[in-house]
């Protein structure tokens, strides 16, 4: 059975949590139930803290706006509504929102909904510090190292998707109503210190009880997002005055590298996580929704089955209620048309991370619930991600606006990369190698490893040779998991790699470069179950028909205005969202916007 978060109502609510909005027109409600019980019991802090969560599970917040549209169209992943001139969910996608986007701009967005976590992290930090006596392998230790992690999680996606933002480390009171934005740098500390007092508190998956779920919080994510943190800390960014690094030596390249790469090497020595054996087998088991700790997702964002939008907006699309699911939705975002011919054909991650088909209108056989669909070419144009599908669940999914799905957080596969990186930047290639090879293992077949993963690395010799090799390994491990838009930018590649793929899909469109060998016709039949594809053509070269009980069809998946919409402004000069403006309104003079906004 799936853990439903729980959301805080009677008792603690009323003591606790304010009521009103992120606008902090008025202070918290005062207390009815006195903050010295709640965080002198363990049961109620626990509450207390799954209330942190809450503000994640709105809709206008990370379930229904921030998961689904930050992150996309980047090199690897593209919203296909950024087609649609004048839509509002498409101009955030496209580099080109308004603090007046329609989509985005009221009272209870994600913005809102994040400080609203940050406030009740921040209430509860200062009563287990007041009334708990939070020692390291203790239940209130524990709970408190979660809300510091939980504090930093929302503060990390604010800089992600706006820059500079509001600092507010204690609960709002009359004075603090209205705050202006502080240097992220400033933010950046305090969270990157949160999370190292959080390391201490914390115990690692599957060392006691309250850790063996990647719902709750253990060591092995928060030395990892703290790594995480790190790298974006001392990255590329857009700053008001251009894109750089942070000119506080705190946040060096030096400084954060060396701490990204101890904390991830601890990680790895630690034992309690690994690499999932196969890269299907890791999300048929997401999809599957087992969540115990100590497998390669570290945390997921813990969404009930009556909530969470994750296989409604990034699944394969079904069109229709079916065998496999009664919610016909998927397929709002989809990776872009060239990525399935960037990968080695060997590497079994492609087949998994981009789909050419969706699941077709269910025809009647009788039954009386549904209908049974086929996987089908169809000339939508559309790929789609394979990574979340209703067909892979245990259970049939009836709601018409959520699925239930987690959203992974950080897995694994990254705390590898991240090391890899630090490592290569510190000490050179050499170190950076095991890491990489690690995660190539998982990519590709034994009978590959000699030439696939060992030559292959071993002939990355310097370090611009090893961190090119990890940008392109980071693109298809990541796809369709809204990582590579920040990771593009803490690289100052988010222009260029944009870029590059404009030219990319022209290219694939007319047959020319690097694309010369891609057929334009491709050949299928169903299996014997009657649902599934059997295809040929899809991989270069695969040019003739390979029998009569073949059907072809024409294999154009580009088009002028795809390719157009990637982006519709310089993507470095638009990094960030703006602040809506009913947040700019209710600020009392004291929230502006930058970068041309």
């Amino acid at each position: 059975m799936k853990n439903k978060i729980l959301i805080i109502t009677g008792l603690i609510l009323a003591a606790m949590l304010s009521s009103c909005g992120e606008d902090f027109m008025e202070a918290p409600a005062k207390s009815t139930l006195d903050e010295q019980l709640i965080f002198s019991t363990p049961g109620l802090t626990k509450g207390a803290i799954d209330g942190i969560i809450e503000p994640m599970m709105e809709t206008n917040s990370y379930r229904g706006r921030f998961l689904p549209f930050y992150g996309t169209n980047t090199d690897t992943e593209y919203l296909y509504d950024s087609e649609n001139d004048g839509d509002a969910e498409g101009e955030l996608a496209r580099y080109v929102a308004t603090a007046n986007n329609a989509s985005m701009n009221r009272d209870d967005n994600a913005w809102a909904e994040m400080y609203k976590g940050i406030e009740r992290a921040n209430i509860c930090i200062r009563g287990i510090r007041t009334y708990g006596n939070p020692e390291p392998g203790t239940e209130l230790g524990q709970y408190l190292g979660e809300a510091l992690t939980l504090r930093a999680v929302y503060y990390a996606d604010l800089i992600k998707a706006w820059g500079d933002v509001i600092a507010r480390f204690e609960p709002i009171n009359s004075e603090t109503v209205y705050l202006p934005k502080s240097s992220r740098d400033i933010v950046y500390k305090q969270i990157i210190a949160d999370l190292g007092e959080a390391v201490t508190l914390v115990a690692w998956p599957n060392e006691t009880n309250l850790t063996t779920s990647v719902e709750r919080i253990n060591k092995a994510f928060v030395k990892g997002l703290r790594a995480r943190i790190a790298m974006a800390a001392s990255g590329y960014q857009q700053y008001p005055d251009g894109i750089r690094r942070s000119k506080d030596p705190e946040l060096s390249v030096a400084n954060m590298y060396q701490l990204a790469l101890t904390e991830c090497q601890s990680v790895i020595s630690s034992g309690t996580v690994s690499l999932f054996p196969t890269f299907e087998g890791l999300w048929r088991n997401l999809n599957e929704e087992n969540y115990n700790a100590g497998l390669e997702s570290l945390w997921e964002i813990p969404f009930a089955d009556g909530r969470g939008r994750v296989t409604f907006t990034f699944g394969i699309r079904h069109t229709s209620v079916d065998q496999h699911t009664a919610q016909p939705r998927g397929g709002q975002a989809g990776p872009v048309a060239n990525l399935f011919y960037d990968f080695d054909e060997a590497d079994e991650r492609r087949d998994i991370t981009c789909i050419p088909y969706e699941w077709g209108t269910a025809v009647d056989i009788g039954n009386p619930e549904y209908g049974f669909a086929q996987q089908e070419y169809t000339d939508s144009k559309r790929w789609y991600f394979g990574k979340y599908r209703y067909e892979w669940m245990n259970r049939r999914v009836t709601s018409t606006n959520d699925d239930g799905m987690n959203k992974i957080y950080m897995r694994y596969a990254e705390v590898l990369l991240i090391a890899a990186e630090a490592a290569n930047e510190l000490q050179g290639p050499g170190a950076a190698a095991p890491y990489l090879k690690e995660l190539r293992r998982r990519a590709f077949k034994t009978t590959d490893y000699a030439t696939k993963v060992d030559a292959y690395v071993n002939a990355l010799g310097s370090k611009q040779a090893m961190l090119d090799a990890i940008v392109e390994e980071h693109k298809f491990e990541f796809t369709g998991e809204m990582e590579r838009k920040q990771a593009l930018i803490r690289w100052n590649l988010l222009g260029t790699k944009l870029a590059e793929t404009k030219d990319k899909l022209i290219n694939l469109k007319a047959r020319t470069g690097e694309y010369a060998d891609v057929p334009s016709t491709i050949y299928y039949k169903y299996a014997a179950d009657n649902e599934t594809l059997i295809t040929y053509g899809l991989n270069r070269g695969e040019i003739y028909n390979p029998g009569p009980d073949y059907t072809a069809i024409n294999w154009d998946r580009v088009t002028e205005d795809r390719t157009n919409t990637l982006y519709s402004a310089d993507p470095d000069t638009k990094q960030f969202w703006p602040i809506w403006q009913v947040f700019i309104d209710g600020s009392n003079n004291t929230l502006t916007n930058d970068y041309g906004y």
